[in-house]
């Protein structure tokens, strides 16, 4: 299965010449005909559960740079919605959820068991997806980590500091840890079906990691990680996963193992020099250009691109961004960075 799709080939450990790439957030708002496929979906949900655009998204970014893998369009706030949450998102601020700060509130969400009627669209993109895609590319499933999650269903919407979710757990762990294991199990539920549907990997989206400290980091990032990577690997033997607890800075060192993660994807706070000697000492790593070269591009965008495949070269890497793409990169951009990897 892992001949010759160069991202799996990564995750089992293998250095490669030339480390295959892909890029957070490839399929978005910085390609036109995303924008195109965007307008003819009428929002950003209804693109979500429109197996065929959904679709049609995730492709457009592998015909025009022929990426080794493509990621399942789709949204980490489509499990809460799932659960029961109302979900909407307002043009130029973002998602907005009911929240969930009092035990009434928990009490309103639906059970794990139920999260399959809402999502089923998704898992029928993924099959499309299948289908679709070239051989020699990979598709990767994706879910958000549990505190991630939380924090956005404890506030409603995203926050700088994640405020109330940390509020909450001082306040009332009991409830605080309920939400996360609802979560977590639901987590587990929505990527084993994306793998029965044909995802060939699943990453774990813990965006917002870097706000808990010391034990909390251990206890609501890294346990949660745990538990659904054992979970997965039971009941889908082989199946690769990638975690990313962003701006983890020292607590990525041992993230792998403690997990069993078969990746760890890198933030650009962290130099590739320093993560190649104590983070990929212990698999593959993937990262880390920081996303403003894609803005800004120029010679800077060569440089930093090839140390990071310099620095990395003598263990198993993906390259990648540090953080997704954003609305104002050029496309020309993400082409100069994929010459740049490839031509070693």
């Amino acid at each position: 299965m892992t001949e010759g799709k160069t991202i799996l080939r990564a995750l089992v450990g293998e250095t490669q010449a030339v480390p295959p790439i892909w890029m957070m957030r490839q399929a978005g708002r910085y390609l036109p005909e995303y924008k195109a496929t965007r307008a003819q979906a009428g929002d950003f949900l209804s693109l979500c559960y429109n197996p065929e655009l959904a679709c049609e998204v995730t492709l457009q970014p592998i015909r025009r740079y022929g990426f080794d893998a493509a990621i399942l369009f789709a949204d980490i706030l489509l499990v809460p919605q799932a659960l029961g949450a109302d979900l909407w998102f307002v043009t130029g601020e973002g998602p907005r959820l009911s929240t969930v700060t009092t035990q009434a509130d928990f009490d309103k969400l639906g059970p794990v068991s139920d999260i399959h009627e809402t999502l089923s669209p998704v898992y029928q993109t993924v099959r499309l997806l299948t289908e679709a895609l070239p051989r020699e590319t990979t598709l990767i499933g994706f879910a958000g980590a549990p505190w991630t999650v939380a924090t956005y269903m404890i506030a409603g919407q995203g926050t700088k500091d994640q405020g109330p979710a940390h509020a909450l757990k001082a306040e009332n762990v009991a409830l605080f840890e309920a939400l996360l294991e609802r979560i977590t199990q639901a987590t587990i539920e929505y990527l084993s079906a994306q793998i029965d549907a044909g995802a060939e990997v699943v990453k774990i989206f813990d965006s917002w990691a870097g706000s808990l400290k010391g034990a909390d980091f251990d206890r609501y990032s890294l346990e949660p990680a745990r538990q659904i990577t054992a979970a997965l690997k039971a009941r889908h033997p082989g199946i690769p996963i990638i975690g990313f607890p962003r701006e983890a800075g020292e607590k990525y060192i041992g993230f792998a193992k403690a997990t069993g993660v078969d990746c760890v994807a890198l933030d650009n706070s962290v130099s590739p020099e320093w993560a190649a000697a104590n983070v990929q000492v212990d698999g593959c790593v993937q990262g880390n250009l920081a996303s403003h070269h894609m803005v800004t591009g120029g010679q800077s965008l060569v440089d930093e691109t090839r140390a990071i495949v310099r620095a990395f070269s003598k263990g198993p890497h993906i390259f990648n961004l540090g953080h997704g793409i954003t609305p104002d990169a050029d496309p020309d951009n993400v082409q100069r960075m994929i010459d740049t990897v490839r031509e070693g």
